[in-house]
């Protein structure tokens, strides 16, 4: 008997719902649809200057409670029909979470937070929680991780996000060439802008490459390229980057690459020193260079949840905080209320 080349160290290999068959279950609705079209639309007409509306992409670090995460949408609901005028919000609702070498993968690996990755229940809890997400009015952003995700859920996603530690991956580059909404590509987390300018080309321009289509059949995928990709700003190894001398250096890099000088900027992460004590301070800055006519800055991004802070994941979920992050700290409701209701008065 031949030794055995294939699979070696593949425990199992489970097919999942094909992404038609999990939209035909879980279905997008007209009012959805339109929605996820109008949110869309403005942020393109912000990030190529033509509306003067600032965006705010704000949520938790990362959903892992469903019931939870509808209750934090729904109070930012409210806030935004406050501040729409002046401020387009965006909820953060992301479902995978990149690791620097272990730890919990995100809702949709993960639903059960106990290490089973139930991938297809995960799946269908992603894609209801949107629809109750965008049912309420209010657009969702979310990082894409895995190149297959977007194929169910992508529908129902008005920006999404490519992260530090993808933005030179060319697989993700060519996922963001074919994505249907702004895409936000972040600088590495030694804070170089090389690798942003050379995403952004990348993803601006037409790609082929493998996927798989609305059936789940392996397929090739020919994408007509992104014109609405753009920088996040966050920090990294060498500190934050969204003092204004940083910035300028960063959209001088820009234009200079022949892309988009368009930057939103992350007030967690690196350039908090993740300490979410000190992300209202950093968005007050990054709100004050727009106010003080900085055009270039279009927007800025923050970490928030019911409750400040974060927590380990307890065998006991009930044990847990109601709330509370289970991957990088966040600021609290009442904060972001505050700091966002302080910004429109300031962009007002």
């Amino acid at each position: 008997m031949p030794d055995q080349v294939s699979d070696l160290n593949v425990v199992f290999n489970v097919p999942l719902p094909a992404p038609a068959l999990l939209m035909h279950e879980i279905r997008r609705t007209d009012a959805q649809a339109q929605t996820v079209f109008a949110a869309r639309r403005r942020l393109e007409d912000i990030f190529h200057g033509r509306s003067d509306r600032f965006v705010v992409i704000v949520g938790p670090c990362s959903i892992h409670d469903p019931a939870q995460g509808l209750e934090y949408a729904a109070k930012l609901a409210g806030l935004r029909d406050e501040v729409k005028d002046r401020i387009e919000i965006v909820m953060r609702v992301y479902f995978e979470k990149p690791r620097t070498s272990v730890g919990w993968k995100g809702l949709i690996m993960d639903p059960d937070l106990d290490g089973t990755a139930n991938l297809a229940e995960g799946l269908r809890i992603a894609r209801q929680l949107l629809c109750e997400i965008v049912d309420l009015g209010l657009p969702a952003a979310t990082e894409f991780l895995d190149p297959i995700t977007p194929q169910y859920i992508a529908d129902l996603i008005c920006w999404a996000a490519i992260g530090a530690r993808t933005v030179e991956s060319q697989t993700h580059r060519q996922m963001a060439s074919g994505l249907s909404m702004p895409v936000g590509f972040k600088n590495t987390t030694f804070g170089g802008m090389s690798a942003v300018v050379n995403a952004l080309k990348a993803a601006m321009a037409p790609q082929t490459f493998f996927g798989i289509s609305p059936e789940g059949v392996a397929s090739m995928v020919s994408t007509r390229g992104n014109n609405y990709c753009h920088t996040v700003l966050r920090g990294g190894d060498g500190g934050p980057n969204y003092d204004a001398a940083s910035v300028a250096a960063a959209t001088v890099a820009l234009e200079k690459g022949g892309v988009s000088p368009a930057v939103v900027i992350d007030a967690s992460h690196a350039n908090c020193a993740k300490d979410y004590e000190k992300m209202p301070a950093v968005f007050e800055e990054i709100v004050a260079q727009r106010v003080a006519g900085n055009r270039h800055v279009v927007g800025a991004m923050l970490e928030s949840n019911l409750v400040e802070g974060n927590q380990s994941i307890l065998a006991d979920h009930g044990a847990m905080t109601r709330g509370q992050s289970v991957t990088d700290p966040c600021i609290s409701w009442e904060v972001t209320e505050r700091i966002i209701r302080a910004a429109a008065e300031k962009l007002g």
